[in-house]
């Protein structure tokens, strides 16, 4: 006996729009655009040109007022090289004092509260003292920079250190490791997420402890371009330099991104095994 009703099997796939709005890259991007729109009609039709311009006249002027201007892009390159020399100085010094400091107990005791303490205090209180012994060139900035962005670093650090399991640190004694070995082959593995967590605070306090020491002690960088757009009421190079300024910020924080996804042990991809054929 056959079934009179037929049942056509439904169909499994989803439209190309709904796919998108479960992509959070497509959800990102359709807010940012919501936020552009809004932005480019209030900037328009409601705000004060001496304050706001839209989005539209911010691009306008990035071509014409940043990118035309030679000492403006050299002046942006010095920032990112600032930057790097910062950051590279935070990281190298504040993982080998949070290494020192959380080698043991007594030194963790010791030494800790200094460096808790010393974090807890404004970066800015520092700056008179900074200009000092720096004078107003590049070495203010970096050494701004990397006041901001060591203590982060050695917390970390430390934190990763406290984590670390006694037993496996005995274990590697036991079986004739080094010093040097169980730091390498067994503490910097079980830290790596505690170390990747102070490098991006690291990276994003020392952005800041280099733009801060631009705006203050700058006279032909970032912060002097800053001050000027600022001063003569010109909103729209001065967004576009601030513009500037967020993507080198997304830029450092992607490559220390990056990073973390190829050293962090449960973020890396496994290697493909090729298996032979046997029996031909």
């Amino acid at each position: 006996m056959t079934s009179l009703t037929s049942t056509q099997p439904r169909s499994t796939g989803s439209s190309p729009l709904a796919k998108m709005l479960k992509s959070p890259f497509w959800l990102r991007v359709g807010l940012i655009a919501i936020v552009v729109a809004l932005l480019e009609y209030y900037g328009r039709f409601h705000a004060d040109p001496a304050f706001m311009r839209p989005p539209s006249a911010v691009l306008d002027a990035f071509f014409t007022s940043i990118v035309s201007e030679p000492k403006i892009i050299s002046a942006l390159w010095l920032c990112v090289m600032e930057i790097a020399v910062a950051y590279a100085m935070a990281v190298a010094f504040g993982l080998l004092i949070g290494l020192v400091i959380g080698a043991t107990n007594f030194s963790r005791a010791a030494l800790f509260p200094i460096v808790l303490m010393l974090f807890a205090i404004p970066q800015v209180a520092f700056m008179p003292l900074v200009i000092m012994i720096f004078g107003l060139g590049p070495a203010a900035k970096i050494a701004f920079g990397f006041s901001h962005g060591i203590f982060p670093i050695i917390v970390n650090v430390v934190a990763g250190m406290r984590d670390v399991k006694e037993l496996h640190v005995r274990g590697a004694k036991s079986m004739g490791a080094s010093n040097a070995d169980v730091i390498r082959h067994v503490i910097l593995p079980n830290m790596v997420p505690s170390l990747f967590t102070g490098l991006r605070l690291g990276m994003t306090l020392t952005l800041l402890g280099v733009i801060l020491a631009e705006l203050y002690v700058s006279t032909g960088g970032v912060g002097y371009y800053t001050r000027v757009f600022a001063e003569n009421y010109n909103p729209a190079p001065l967004f576009a330099l601030t513009l500037c300024l967020a993507v080198i910020a997304i830029v450092f924080n992607e490559l220390v991104r990056i990073a973390e996804n190829r050293l962090t042990p449960g973020k890396r991809k496994a290697p493909k095994i090729q298996l032979s054929e046997s029996g031909k």
